[in-house]
């Protein structure tokens, strides 16, 4: 309420309250009631929001909870004000201190910050909670305690309440230098958010980490570049065990092993020199893909919405299909364990599978891989990478083959 006060006097008509009700008391409907009068009377826009808190870990869930609501009101324009004091960034970092967080964990709380596109300031962040109180005080402002704050099953109500006064007895300046520390760990973030930068630039291509440049890196920016990566945009760092379990079980591993790890929500595999972040149903795709044998009419105007992307017929090639077989009727079928091809231009028949592996088909997408066939001749091999000409009595010079226009997976 304090915050809401001053910033009513120090920007009048450009200030907004939200009231996030998280539905978990009894009392919330009540407390913003109180929010609303106050707003009232002191001529401040006011709007309510409740929000369904998800089952998990309560304080994780409300958060989320409380930032799509702000997400929802928020315009673009506009600069989300927080209220977090300075023993609010104390508690933060000593409960990070104490899950094992590292220098961006330690970093706490920044005055300016941006998150899940939101510009947020947070102008008390190294005022006491003392002076806060002093203040609110002094200006009479009406106030609201949470009993839950009262509740020690929560770490930082039991920090707060049983931790706290046991250090600062000792420690009468803690509060104090636990800030100035988060302000040296953010600093110290920042020079290791530039590095990670550089590395990136010659290791990430969106979904893949090339393994050449990467394992050329000292051993401590190979696991910040790794946490990075999986942390993406929008997710949380992946804990230091997840981290080296990735670099064992996958990175490390012998290289003719299929080396693949699952860390939710994506699965994590080495192939050819580099390690690949897929979603469960590209790389499970075989489970979920339907290979469906059909007959087929192609003509000149055909374009095919095949799983491996999208093929137009193009003509005039140098060598291709004979135009006696457009507009027949061709079959197109799934790849048969074991079967033989003769490619053009490749002396003798081969095994479908070895040329799959040495073209350097993904793994998780050769069962995509399909036969173009006139009755009994096969004609070519529909795959992620293209079309693949076949040897037979059918080719011809200027003839036509489907060009691959469109993949409708970057991984292939």
């Amino acid at each position: 309420m304090l915050l809401l006060y001053l910033f009513s006097k120090l920007f009048p008509h450009r200030v907004r309250a939200i009231y996030i009700d998280h539905q978990l008391q009894s009392l919330s409907k009540g407390w913003g009631e109180f929010v609303a009068k106050f707003c009232h009377q002191n001529s401040i826009p006011y709007i309510s929001q409740s929000v369904v808190v998800q089952d998990g870990n309560l304080e994780l869930q409300a958060r989320n909870a409380r930032y799509g609501a702000f997400q929802k009101h928020c315009h673009s324009h506009e600069i989300l004000v927080l209220a977090h004091h300075q023993q609010d960034q104390a508690e933060t970092l000593l409960l990070r201190l104490f899950s094992g967080a590292g220098i961006s964990g330690l970093s706490a709380m920044k005055t300016i910050d941006r998150r899940l596109g939101l510009s947020i300031w947070r102008p008390l962040l190294n005022i006491s909670k003392e002076q806060l109180h002093t203040w609110v005080e002094q200006e009479n402002i009406p106030f609201v305690d949470d009993p839950t704050n009262f509740d020690e099953q929560y770490d930082r109500n039991w920090a707060r309440a049983t931790l706290w006064p046991v250090i600062q007895r000792r420690f009468p300046q803690m509060q104090t230098a636990v800030s100035r520390t988060t302000e040296l760990m953010q600093d110290a973030d920042e020079i290791l958010k530039e590095i990670i930068k550089m590395d990136s630039a010659s290791c990430i291509s969106d979904n893949t980490l090339d393994l050449e440049n990467f394992l050329v890196l000292s051993l401590a920016r190979q696991k910040q570049l790794l946490s990075y990566w999986m942390k993406g945009d929008h997710g949380y760092r992946p804990s230091l065990d997840t981290v080296k379990r990735i670099q064992h079980e996958v990175i490390d591993a012998r290289p003719d092993a299929q080396a693949s790890l699952f860390v939710s929500p994506f699965w994590y595999t080495r192939f050819q020199g580099k390690l690949y972040q897929l979603t469960e149903k590209e790389y499970l795709s075989s489970r979920f893909d339907i290979i469906a044998s059909e007959d087929l009419i192609i003509d000149k105007n055909t374009v095919l919405k095949l799983l491996q992307g999208n093929f137009e017929c193009t003509m005039q090639q140098k060598i291709g299909l004979s135009p006696d077989l457009l507009g027949k009727k061709l079959y197109l079928r799934a790849k048969i364990n074991g079967e033989k091809i003769h490619l053009y231009g490749r002396v003798g028949h081969w095994p479908l599978k070895k040329a799959i592996q040495s073209a350097k088909i993904f793994p998780w997408l050769r069962h995509r891989v399909q036969i173009l066939q006139f009755e009994d001749v096969i004609l070519g091999v529909f795959t992620p990478q293209g079309f693949w000409l076949a040897q037979s009595k059918y080719c011809e010079k200027n003839g036509w083959q489907p060009k691959l226009v469109k993949n409708l997976k970057a991984n292939c």
